[in-house]
This record gives structure tokens, sequence and C-alpha cells, in this order.
């Protein structure tokens, strides 16, 4: 494999950090800033808007930049953001500095996912894509946990601080390790990437996105709760517990990767499956300490199982805007991630249990799973009709074998 796909997974790491360790700092900033834990709480919805505002808006207007310049400027940003965070005199300064930092995280992502694809052989494209993924999902092993315990120590600035320090660190290595003439832009703009979103397949696509992985937040957003109060783990084992999560989570991207190369709807379509199962099972798995933790492993693994597929599928639907539209699926990633936990919260708040939120994620996955068979159906539905060269475009497939991802 390409040894800029090193300085991808160290980006990856880096934004998976600052994502995730705001959630593990908030009583610490809270009493900081003399703020309540629910106005602290409103930094982790700062970064997540500004990652949805930002997705497709800096994909877009990136659209003519080679795009590894685009990676090392959305680093750049990445890295003031948490700057100016570890330097907030308050907390409405800390608010613009997080939405700030989320701004770059989508279309770093989306642009990255794109360069990891183009720069190997299609049979081993996912695979790739999964590699520059493994630094989010270690992120959550190492990364999230270490810069917790450094902010509870040494104070929260310091860990932004920390963090801005790993973005240098990918700042360099993608100046030294991504190719100068790798991975230009599409040749038709901006109005050509937006045109070739108008497509039912993409917009399927991207819906299953937010299906599966609400499903995934759904019960990931309540999984303490159902740690404590229905398996009996005390408060002090979570973030250890927590930690086997993100052990799943990397074993499944790397079996998705490898698995999607191989077959992309079969591993979408298992793993949705795979997601269905594993949340109806968690009234049952959660009665139990030992099985508890089996569950946390599983559902790490069952979800990013079809991170890369579900990528894959957005960029072979959208192939003449291969940047906006896997920005598009980051952002449709954080929606999921409010709207999955939205799910599960009315769940929890109509007493139907501990281990409800798990059950309403197992229907949305349901509902991911039909909505991959729809597109499926419809992909086989238009392969069969010939089309105009407009049609062409809209759908995603123009003729530029530089920029076409196929699945």
């Amino acid at each position: 494999m390409p040894l800029a796909l090193l300085a991808l997974a160290v980006a990856a790491f880096g934004i998976g950090t600052t994502e995730f360790v705001m959630m593990g700092l908030l009583s610490e900033v809270a009493d900081d800033l003399h703020v309540s834990i629910p106005a602290a709480g409103h930094l982790v919805s700062a970064y997540a808007l500004g990652v949805v505002i930002g997705a497709p808006l800096l994909a877009a207007v990136t659209a003519r930049m080679p795009r590894r310049t685009v990676l090392i400027g959305l680093m750049v940003l990445f890295v003031v953001g948490n700057a100016l965070s570890a330097l907030a005199p308050d907390h409405q300064w800390l608010l613009a500095a997080r939405f700030l930092s989320g701004l770059p995280h989508g279309a770093f992502f989306g642009v990255g996912a794109v360069v990891a694809a183009t720069m190997v052989a299609p049979e081993r494209k996912a695979r790739s894509v999964s590699l520059m993924f493994l630094g989010l999902t270690v992120a959550n092993i190492v990364g999230v946990p270490a810069a917790t315990l450094t902010g509870q120590h040494f104070g929260w600035r310091v860990t932004f601080l920390g963090v801005s320090v790993i973005g240098v660190a990918a700042v360099a290595a993608l100046a030294l390790l991504v190719p100068h003439d790798h991975g230009h832009a599409a040749a038709t703009g901006l109005r050509g990437e937006l045109a070739a979103l108008r497509s039912l397949p993409v917009w399927l696509a991207l819906g299953t996105t937010v299906a599966g992985f609400g499903a995934l937040f759904a019960a990931y957003s309540y999984i303490t709760p159902m740690l404590t109060d229905s398996a009996g783990y005390a408060d002090t084992s979570v973030t250890l517990l927590l930690a086997l999560f993100g052990v799943g989570a990397t074993a499944g991207n790397l079996l998705g990767g490898r698995l999607a190369d191989r077959s992309m709807r079969g591993t979408l379509f298992g793993g949705m499956a795979s997601l269905v199962l594993v949340l109806g099972l968690y009234p049952v798995l959660m009665s139990a300490q030992w099985s508890a933790a089996l569950a946390v492993v599983l559902l790490g693994t069952a979800a990013f199982v079809t991170g890369s597929p579900l990528l894959l599928m957005v960029l072979e639907r959208a192939s003449a805007a291969p940047s906006l539209a896997s920005s598009a699926n980051q952002a449709a990633f954080n929606l999921a991630n409010a709207g999955g936990a939205w799910v599960g919260g009315l769940a929890l708040a109509a007493g139907f249990g501990t281990t409800s939120p798990a059950t309403a994620g197992a229907g949305l996955a349901l509902l991911g799973l039909a909505m991959a068979g729809t597109a499926y159906a419809v992909d086989r539905r238009r392969a069969a009709a010939p089309r105009t060269g407009r049609e062409r475009l809209v759908a995603g497939h123009v003729p530029q074998a530089s920029e076409t991802v196929s699945g």
C-alpha cells in the first residue's frame, strides 16, 4: 500500500481524537468556563454542525483544486481551529472554535477517500479506503482515552494543544508523502459536481448511510446506562468497555475493506443484516456482564463493516463528483449521529426500558437494509435502460478514466 495512506491515517487519527474527546472533558470545560454541563454539551453539537456544513461546502468550492493542496489546506484549518479552542477565553469563543474545527472534518475524509481509492488498483480500493479510516477507529482506542486523561490531569486546554500538534504532524506527512501529480479534481467544476448529485441512486446511498449509522448511534449514545443498569457494570469500567467498541470498530473497518473489494453489495447487505441481528439481541446480551462486553465489540464490528462499501457505493453512483459525494457521505454520517441519538432517546423517554434504544436502532438498520435493496433495484433497472449524454452526467457516469471510481 502507498505510504500516502499513512499520512491520511495520521490526519484521521487527529480528527477522530478531537471529535470525541470533548465528551470526556465536559465536566472540566464546564467548571473552567463556569457554565452548566448541558451548556458545555453544545460544544459537541457545534463541532457536528461544522462537519455537516463544511463537508459539502468546502468540497464544492475546492472542486477544481489539486486534491493534495486541498488536503493540506483542510488540515491547516484543523490545526487553527484546535489551537483557537485551546486559547478560547470563554464559552462563546470556544463554541466558535469548535465549529471551525469541525468544518474541515467531512471534506477531508471525502477528498481523502477519493485519493485513497485512486492510488491503488480497482480491486484494492476498498481496502485502501479502510486503511485511511483506520486512523479514525484507532483514535477511539488510543487517542480519545489518552487525550481525556491528559485533559483531566493537566487541563483541557493542553489536550487541544496536543491535538494541534498531531495536526501539524499530519500536514507535514501529507506534504511529504502525497504525490504532487495525484488526484486532481474533476474538470466539470462546481456546476458539474452539483449536477452529478441530482441522482436518485446517490440519495438512496446517502439515505442508507443515515439509516445504517443512525442505527449505531441510537444504541451507542446510550451504551453507558445499558452497561451499568442492565449489565451491572460499575461506572469505572465503562471507559475500558468503550475501548472494546473501538477494537470492534477497527476490526470491522479492516474486514469490511477486504470483503468489499470482493463484493461491495454483498458486504453492505451482510453488514446491515448483522447490525439488525446484533441490535435485536441487545436486550438478551445486556443481561450478563460477559455477554454485554461481547455485545459492545459486536456492535462496533457490525457497524463499521459497512463503512467502506457505503462510501464506495456513493462514489460509484456519483463518479463525476467524487469529492463532493464523498464529503456529503460524511455529512450524512453526522446526521446519523444526531438523528440516531434522537430516535434512541425517544424510545428511552417513552419508558420502553434501558435497552430500548438498541431495539429502535434495529428498526433503523432494517430501514437502511431496505434502502440499500431499493438502490440495488434502481441500479439494475437503470442499467437496462439506454441513457442520453445528460442523463449519464446526472447519474455520475462520465468517461473520465482518471476520475471515475467504479465499484
